[in-house]
């Protein structure tokens, strides 16, 4: 019985779960830009393309523990969510991967 509590605790480490507030506001990776806004909602531009912030594509997101599911508007239709594993999250600091092919992102707050 005692096992079993150690081994439910375990599972439940505070670092397995990261503060949504956290997300909220825009973050950069050289030319590619997020903006997690209030509410679920965002928008990504990348300025190598010409496209500006005026211009994003919006999308919709959700952060439950370290899982990031982003669903991107194509023609204000929603897309195939895009599902990410955060592995980094603070005031200045995003990093995470991506659950399909294992691609790594790291962004920096502006």
């Amino acid at each position: 019985f005692i096992f079993f509590g150690i081994t439910f605790s375990a599972c439940t480490l505070e670092g397995d779960t990261f503060d949504q507030a956290l997300l909220i506001g825009k973050w950069v990776s050289g030319t590619v830009h997020y903006r997690y806004d209030n509410g679920g909602t965002g928008a990504t531009w990348d300025t190598a393309d010409d496209v500006q912030e005026a211009e994003a594509q919006e999308f919709s997101w959700t952060l439950v523990r370290t899982e990031l599911t982003q669903i991107h508007l194509v023609n204000g239709n929603p897309d195939l969510p895009k599902i990410y594993t955060v592995t980094k999250l603070t005031d200045t600091s995003l990093e995470y991967e991506d659950s399909t092919d294992g691609t790594k992102y790291s962004f920096t707050k502006e």
